[in-house]
């Protein structure tokens, strides 16, 4: 059983009103034309930079403390590592590309490339693919927990205290509050790790009350298990918010030293959260529900105003993702498609078409969140269907050489998403060998497969010349 102390809510209050009071602040600055509402006018230096990026890659803190409660060090080796070494290719080999581009999205560069159609698919996949759903579901549940609120009320409590600020400020509005978020996420986490170290001991009291394959980095899993994951990993050169804060940053230069820090910060909050989970199972070894190891454990060890500061930073942690995805979901909803669509839109339309989309996107996410009440089958399924078709296409834009026909990406697109959902569906009535091939390596292996063709294609032709 869960309590809070009168302190502890007030913490949190305070938590929620200082985020709520920076968004609507900051707004007051944001000015109607689309460079400015959607990028802040391409004016991110280093500082807001490297803080938003590491505030919005943790938003899923509750199944990081979930997964190092079941299986140990092996959650870093699959959550944690392979997006950090994806994160740094992506600074290495398109974090000026995409700067120099300076367009607005995914979609416009493909548009840009390949034409209109590609650019409308990839749209509907990159819509799907920033959903806030999970992150808002993950809130909900948190804001359910502390204050006893349905988990309706609560979800759209969530939506207005990630969303509310947007509608007025836009992109700058999102980069102030994550930037707030962000010194929150980690006082509260460096608060219970030191606290744990001070009340149980340092790695000798874990490596005493710890099953032997928490420690290791596989965990005992199987290959195939952390290919798998290395393969989700991808996603990070198709990630819609890495192209938004290049797309935002001052200059190249500060895009890819950007990422390069991040991943600095990425790797230190890995630890602190990591060596939470391990001290929550080497603590609480027999929870019967390892979603709850980081509340089961703050009920455990924090006192009174600290166990506030803690859930804040956990809010902060799934916040700062929340309402970046929110506001992605809406550009993609303003821009690529209603701007898009619209022969007739002109461009300080926009900002208006935007916080349209931010309304449609909030219900949209309600709507899937009340329905489809579980943050790993949101997950699951979007990740699994809908990354495979957009990596090579996002990739081949900005290499001449990758490049291939506009009717090869769109078919690359739709047979990667369409074979990966039939294999979603049908492999379960399979053999139990078929069955473990996961959905997501089917349809890589049709994007590539097409893609090859495509390349060799070009090539036959080249030399024909």
């Amino acid at each position: 059983m869960i309590s809070f102390s009168s302190l502890d809510i007030i913490v949190i209050l305070l938590f929620f009103s200082v985020l709520l009071t920076i968004g609507f602040v900051t707004s007051r600055k944001t000015k109607n034309d689309s460079e400015d509402y959607l990028l802040s006018n391409r004016k991110m230096g280093l500082f807001l930079f490297v803080l938003v990026s590491v505030s919005t890659w943790y938003g899923g803190i509750i199944g990081v403390g979930e997964f190092t409660y079941r299986y140990g060090l092996v959650s870093w080796f699959t959550q944690g590592f392979p997006y950090c070494f994806f994160a740094f290719l992506f600074a290495i080999f398109f974090a000026k590309k995409i700067r120099e581009a300076s367009l607005f999205t995914i979609p416009d560069k493909l548009s840009e490339v390949y034409g209109k159609q590609v650019g409308l698919a990839s749209a509907a996949v990159v819509f799907i693919l920033v959903s806030p759903a999970p992150y808002l579901l993950m809130t909900a549940n948190l804001i359910s927990m502390v204050f006893g609120a349905s988990i309706l009320t609560s979800l759209i409590i969530s939506l207005i205290l990630s969303g509310s600020y947007l509608i007025k400020g836009g992109f700058r509005s999102n980069i102030y509050a994550d930037v707030f978020q962000f010194f929150v996420m980690f006082a509260g986490f460096i608060i219970i790790l030191v606290i744990s170290i001070f009340s149980f001991g340092g790695f000798e009291f874990l490596e005493s009350n710890l099953p032997q394959t928490h420690l290791s980095i596989t965990g005992g899993t199987s290959p195939a298990f952390i290919f798998v994951w290395f393969l989700i990993a991808l996603w990070t050169f198709a990630d819609p918010g890495f192209h938004q804060r290049s797309y935002a940053a001052k200059s190249g230069d500060i895009a890819k030293k950007g990422i390069l820090i991040s991943i600095v910060f990425f790797a230190l909050f890995d630890f602190l959260t990591t060596s939470t989970g391990l001290y929550a199972k080497a603590v609480l070894p027999n929870l019967t529900q390892p979603i709850m190891a980081y509340p089961l454990f703050a009920e455990k060890i924090l006192g009174s105003g600290f166990k506030g500061i803690f859930y804040a930073a956990m809010f902060a942690t799934i916040i700062s993702t929340l309402n970046s995805f929110l506001f992605l979901s809406a550009t993609t909803i303003g821009r690529d498609f209603i701007f898009r669509l619209n022969k007739y839109s002109k461009e300080e339309k926009i900002k208006s078409y935007t916080i349209l989309g931010i309304v449609l996107s909030g219900i949209i996410s309600i709507i899937i969140a009340y329905l489809i009440p579980s943050v790993v089958e949101i997950w699951y399924t979007i990740g699994s269907l809908f990354i495979p078709g957009i990596i090579l296409p996002v990739i081949s834009a900005y290499y001449q050489r990758l490049r291939i026909s506009s009717k090869l990406i769109i078919a690359e697109i739709v047979f990667a998403l369409s074979i990966s959902m039939m294999w979603f569906d049908f492999r379960k009535s399979l053999s139990s060998i078929l069955n473990e091939i996961e959905p997501m390596i089917i349809g890589l292996f049709v994007a590539v497969l097409i893609h090859t063709f495509g390349l060799l294609r070009k090539s036959v032709s080249l030399d024909k010349r």
